[in-house]
């Protein structure tokens, strides 16, 4: 949408100062009343903001999830002020008392960006990076969706704002080679270049050149006045024709027009102070009273969050005059529920599974549940960060995405597993996808961030972590993820599966794609399991995160709990014990989180009075919960070693005699 502002501005004799201003202004006031925020990006980058929405964005204010809009990510999000004001502004669903309300219990303001509580925020963003490296995935199923639907139905942009934190961050590069890799050209980075951090000159830490540095990764780069809106504007409309992503670097004065301030550390997080705030009115002319804004530039804002009406409109009649077959596969591909042939392919998988009863790894069964089910849900895109071969996340079925090609289903993300977790975020965010994507557990530390992330913005993005524990053998401990699980289970909303077998396997995986708000984590076997599971027609079991499969005639004496590859030790020990004559219930727990949203009752059930035994071939971390404060652990007491399987089990005590020992240490303590 490259149309000028100027023929309806005119009619109020609105410059872009004064809608710039307008931000500005809001930013500083929303700021000084809450006495916390951040006030330097809004007013450096209100020039390009203005710029931005007023001439280029697609965006409808009254329908700010309307699927063709254009997306705008605010990477730094710590401005988010600038946010704010422009989706007030232009009639977004933030008013002039959320303004007022910023940082404050219950407002649609919050100190950083947050999907799902402000409408309009089409990601959470402020621990830096992450928004750069969301808006990949994001440019990236743009172009995926473009590939399957046409210009007609997907013809967009994707617009950033990132400061100088943001491309310090680690995760930027990871982000930007993938982009440029797969030569993005709808993707726009606006890079508030103001040269200032939080202690100070950028040159106290980095001497980077940013703009060779994007070129080296296939980047069309420039650099421009922030200040200057033509120019800015100009680098825009130039940039949208190109065929790779962009960087275009303003250079911008953060806190412009704060006179003691501007140019240096002191305006970038905190409050400008009474003096400062009017010395800022003055030098900018803005003769208002707080969060005031002339009629005349509130109408100009307002007919620029209404054009957008007109391209929405556009769209609607090309959908309607789409067949039938483009329309039944636009709305199943961006459907939320899950396709009716998914659950006869469950089904099947479930039958021959729980008839042939294999003695496979849970990465293998993950791959042959993959291979039954991708075909039936069109959204699935798979990847894996470099690891295909050994998570098995690739399926006959799926085709790579590469640069010009991007049809495919199955994403190569390279060995950046910060980067490709981010990029599953931007794809589940865009919408039309649900987004999988395998690496090792151990390598979970690299993911933790944007899984993080995940779980708050509540996204159906699902990790296949493998390798899940020291079960890998000789690779050693570097590769034997012994605190992951413990580190992972405490993320809020965040469902990690650990399961026992083939049939456990596919039932994960049926929750972790029936969890529309939840992103999950798949934790596999390197080494083959035993099927323990015969019920081929029985509900899913997982879904209830812990059950009994043993329940003794006559009561239990002990209570075996155990996830993963360590469920066939508890079986084995059960056996052991039932020749001593104690009475061993064994249950399988491959979903803590789901299990703790049980009914009481339910959970009482499954872990009865007994003594109970955990079994875990990982640190115990939250298991006193589950085996009480007098229970016994089996598991790793510090890190792995490189040798065998069967031997590091042996050596590390993870045995069904070590686990018989326990149980039987756990039954004499109680009778004492």
């Amino acid at each position: 949408m490259n149309i000028s502002v100027h023929a309806e501005a005119d009619l109020y004799a609105v410059s872009h100062n004064d809608l710039a201003n307008a931000v500005r202004f809001l930013a500083v006031d929303a700021i000084e009343t809450s006495q916390s925020g951040h006030p330097g990006l809004p007013m450096g980058m209100a020039d390009v903001a203005t710029v931005l929405f007023s001439r280029f964005l697609k965006f409808d204010s009254a329908h700010p999830n309307w699927p063709d809009r254009d997306r705008f990510v605010l990477s730094a999000g710590h401005g988010s002020m600038l946010l704010y004001a422009l989706l007030h502004l232009t009639g977004g669903d933030v008013s002039l008392d959320d303004i007022k309300a910023f940082r404050q219990w219950g407002s649609k303001t919050p100190g950083h960006p947050e999907y799902g509580h402000t409408p309009g925020v089409e990601t959470t963003t402020g621990p830096l990076g992450q928004g750069i490296a969301t808006a990949v995935g994001m440019a990236l199923a743009e172009r995926m969706a473009n590939a399957r639907h046409g210009d007609g139905l997907v013809d967009h942009f994707t617009y950033v704002i990132a400061g100088d934190g943001c491309l310090m961050e680690g995760i930027s590069q990871e982000a930007i080679s993938l982009a440029g890799h797969l030569q993005l050209g709808r993707l726009i980075v606006l890079f508030d270049d103001n040269g200032i951090s939080i202690d100070g000159p950028t040159s106290l830490a980095t001497s980077d050149d940013q703009l060779a540095r994007f070129a080296a990764s296939g980047w069309s780069v420039r650099r421009v006045d922030g200040h200057d809106p033509e120019a800015v504007a100009q680098a825009i409309a130039e940039e949208r024709e190109t065929a790779k992503p962009s960087l275009i670097a303003c250079r911008t004065i953060i806190g412009y027009g704060a006179p003691d301030r501007q140019g240096t550390e002191k305006a970038h997080g905190a409050p400008l102070g009474t003096e400062q705030t009017a010395a800022a009115r003055r030098t900018l002319g803005w003769d208002y009273q707080p969060f005031v804004v002339p009629v005349t530039i509130q109408k100009a804002w307002r007919m620029i969050g209404q054009r957008g009406q007109v391209d929405r409109l556009a769209w609607l009649d090309r959908y309607e005059s789409a067949t039938p077959e483009q329309r039944d596969l636009f709305v199943e591909g961006r459907a939320v529920a899950l396709p009716g042939g998914y659950a006869l392919a469950v089904a099947k998988l479930r039958e021959r599974f729980a008839s042939e009863r294999p003695k496979i790894a849970t990465r293998q069964a993950s791959q042959q549940v993959l291979d039954g089910i991708a075909g039936t849900i069109p959204g699935l895109v798979g990847g894996s960060a470099d690891l295909t071969h050994s998570n098995l996340t690739h399926v006959k079925a799926q085709a790579p995405v590469k640069s010009g090609a991007f049809a495919g289903d199955y994403i190569h993300y390279g060995i950046r597993e910060h980067g490709m977790a981010a990029a599953m975020n931007g794809l589940a965010l865009h919408g039309g996808f649900i987004p999988y994507g395998g690496t090792f557990l151990a390598f979970s530390d690299y993911s933790r961030p944007a899984i993080r992330l995940a779980a708050l913005m509540r996204l159906r993005a699902i990790h296949v972590m493998t390798h899940d524990s020291i079960g890998l053998g000789e690779d050693g401990p570097t590769h034997q993820p012994v605190e992951h699980l413990a580190a992972l289970r405490v993320i809020p909303n965040l469902l990690v599966f650990r399961p026992a077998d083939a049939v456990e396997t596919l039932e994960a995986w049926d929750c972790a794609l029936s969890s529309e708000s939840r992103p999950s984590v798949l934790c596999l076997s390197r080494q083959a399991l035993p099927t323990f599971r015969s019920d081929a027609r029985g509900r899913n079991r997982v879904a209830r995160g812990a059950y009994l499969i043993v329940s003794p005639d006559g009561g239990r004496d002990v209570t075996l709990i155990a996830t993963g590859s360590e469920v066939s030790i508890a079986l084995e020990a059960a056996r052991l014990l039932a020749t001593e004559h104690i009475r061993a219930a064994v249950v399988s727990a491959p979903c803590f989180a789901l299990f703790e949203e049980q009914p009481e009752d339910y959970r009482a059930t499954v872990l009865g009075t007994a003594p109970r035994v955990g079994i875990e071939a990982a640190v115990q971390g939250d298991w006193a919960r589950w085996i009480g404060a007098d229970g016994e652990f089996v598991g790793m007491r510090g890190f792995g070693a490189s040798a065998p399987a069967p031997v590091l089990y042996r050596e590390f005590g993870i045995t069904p005699q070590s686990v018989a020992e326990a149980a039987r240490r756990a039954v004499a303590h109680k009778g004492q």
